[in-house]
């Protein structure tokens, strides 16, 4: 495991800095920061079938990984994990996203049958590579659309509780995750709860750009890297306010998120949660925080795809 010196660090993607599919409580730190430090994340995205063919830069740590690394379940490669000393269990990690970059030319979009928002709809599959032209923030489609790219990190995750055992990073859940909220972008504060010691916090499943519900499984999945600044807030979590569950704040809005299988039981969970955090912060009661979420807050389905599916409340700071 490599130590922190100073208050900015570089995280490398590789073999002996990634794992492919899966969260755990037991996998060990590849890094470690102290409360409050900036760190540069590198990801890469895909396996052998995903690759471009000529024409495309592809990151030599992607084929080493391919190579040297298994993917022990289904699931994306990440990279990581970082622990972060002063975290314990109940304690929240504070994820400020500074900056996100691309790191390769191409991304790809794929959908299969029996998956996605319409499972029953597409007998057999079908893959694009999605050219990325960074210096004019396009992502150019075969047929010639272009799309600007917003790119975000598709999983932000800590380690699972211990009792879960070994988990696949596509469900999210308490933990964060497979999040796939296309608002995790720099600006944007992530709140994620502690359940072992150090946080352990991996980033990966780079997209190029995602609208909400990420319908078809895939967004254009592309390597990325990220400069995040991670603060322990123990006053946040079950010993201060209570925070238990994914959330953020970007400039503008509030944010609170739930996943379920069942869309409304994630969206009533999202919304009391909302509720929960405004009443938080203002002299508001709960039925007023109610009335005001019906008048202010947007209730957006972050995605539809992951079996835990996603809803995000986003509330405007200018109506608190």
């Amino acid at each position: 495991m490599a130590d922190s010196s100073n208050s900015a660090h570089r995280l490398k993607a590789g073999p002996d800095s990634i794992h492919w599919g899966w969260f755990a409580a037991d996998l060990p730190p590849v890094f470690r920061i102290a409360s409050g430090e900036r760190i540069t994340v590198e990801t890469v995205s895909g396996g052998p079938d995903n690759l471009p063919g000529e024409g495309y830069h592809v990151p030599s740590e992607l084929l080493e990984i391919h190579q040297k690394s298994t993917r022990r379940v289904p699931g994306h490669l990440l990279t990581g994990p970082i622990a972060v000393d002063g975290a314990e269990p109940g304690d929240i990690l504070e994820i400020k996203i500074l900056d996100i970059q691309l790191r390769q030319d191409w991304g790809y979009t794929f959908l299969r049958p029996l998956s996605g928002a319409l499972p029953d709809d597409f007998a057999v599959g079908e893959k694009m590579i999605v050219r990325l032209d960074k210096a004019r923030n396009r992502g150019i489609l075969p047929w010639g659309t272009e799309l600007p790219l917003r790119p975000f990190f598709g999983v932000m995750g800590v380690a699972p509780p211990p009792a879960w055992g070994t988990i696949s990073t596509i469900q999210p859940r308490a933990h964060g995750g497979n999040l796939d909220n296309k608002e995790l972008i720099p600006g944007t504060t992530l709140y994620l709860p502690v359940f072992v010691e150090g946080g352990n916090l991996s980033l990966g499943d780079g997209h190029g750009v995602q609208g909400d519900g990420e319908v078809c499984v895939t967004a254009i999945e592309t390597a990325l890297e990220g400069t995040v600044e991670v603060h322990v807030r123990k006053d946040l979590g079950l010993a201060g306010k209570g925070w238990s569950y994914p959330r953020a704040e970007t400039p503008t809005h509030l944010m609170t998120m739930a996943m379920n299988p069942d869309l409304d039981t994630a969206a009533r969970d999202a919304l009391r949660g909302m509720l929960d955090w405004v009443t938080e912060t203002t002299n508001l009661s709960r039925a007023q925080a109610y009335m005001l979420s019906s008048l202010a807050a947007d209730v957006r389905v972050t995605q539809l795809v992951n079996d835990h599916k996603g809803i995000h409340v986003m509330m405007p700071k200018s109506a608190l």
